[in-house]
């Protein structure tokens, strides 16, 4: 996946996070829960941005380490609204497929951009 299609699938990620956030009832604890997985949700996207504009290749994979961070801590927050039960919903089985995805190709381009760092 290049670069560009990347940077448009993290946007609608984030894009699709704050909407789903801003569904969730009003209700003190999801407020909480849904805070912390708007702020990762959309930091992956903004993460990713900052990987491509990255100087070298040691700040390149630094910055997709956040990205990894951030795509995992996003379906950590999805899980806790799945286990404590107030939200089953397919919007949010299908925002946890995405970030298990975005998580997937962020460690492949982690693995591959230190491979390619050994063979200088």
């Amino acid at each position: 996946m290049s670069a560009p299609d990347l940077k448009k699938r993290t946007k609608e990620f984030a894009v699709r996070i704050v909407k789903f956030v801003e569904s969730l009832p009003n209700d003190k604890t999801l407020n909480i829960v849904g805070n912390q997985l708007l702020r990762s949700g959309t930091s992956v996207g903004a993460n990713y941005r900052a990987a491509c504009r990255a100087k070298s290749r040691a700040h390149f994979i630094s910055k997709l380490g956040d990205v990894e961070e951030e795509a995992d801590e996003s379906i950590y927050w999805m899980e806790i609204l799945e286990s404590v039960g107030s939200v089953q919903s397919k919007e949010l089985e299908s925002l946890k497929v995405e970030a298990s995805e975005l998580l997937a190709i962020t460690i492949s381009s982690i693995n591959t951009a230190r491979k390619n760092g050994r063979l200088k």
